[in-house]
């Protein structure tokens, strides 16, 4: 990832949670993100053939209030930091046995902001004191968001 990439996230975490990521954690960060996008795309593809559809549409996706919301405060964060373009191709989408509809593409990166706010709050939840996440925070912000989603 360019430096310039990597300021970003850095600049990202200290705003949403005030957290200092360095560029040691983006790896865990990438690896968190792929496995919870390919989570809430997965279900999406379970909505999609229980509805007889052969398109993952948007509101497949089980996009909770919680993460709507931190998809909210995401698109606020963005405004100065610009990252979603970052997360465009961050964002991979997985093959599955469905296609994605243009729009469920479109909302991706937002849906990764989402995530990476809820991410970010979750290690202040964990420990209210933490500035530098380690492997037992990231261990227990993945076991949260493993019960969760």
């Amino acid at each position: 990832m360019e430096v310039m990439a990597i300021a970003r996230f850095e600049r990202f975490f200290r705003v949403a949670a005030g957290l200092d990521l360095d560029k040691s954690d983006l790896k865990r960060y990438g690896d968190f993100v792929n496995q919870k996008l390919y989570d809430l795309l997965l279900r999406g593809q379970a909505a999609a053939k229980a509805n007889r559809r052969d398109v993952i549409e948007p509101f497949d996706l089980p996009v909770t209030k919680g993460l709507q919301e931190s998809i909210h405060y995401f698109r606020k964060i963005d405004e100065t930091i610009e990252l979603e373009p970052i997360l465009q191709h961050l964002a991979t989408l997985p093959a599955l046995d469905l296609a994605y509809s243009f729009e469920v593409e479109s909302k991706l990166p937002e849906i990764v902001g989402g995530l990476s706010v809820a991410l970010a709050q979750t290690f202040k939840i964990i420990d209210p004191k933490v500035k530098n996440p380690a492997s037992p925070e990231w261990e227990r912000a993945f076991a949260v968001f493993n019960l969760l989603l």
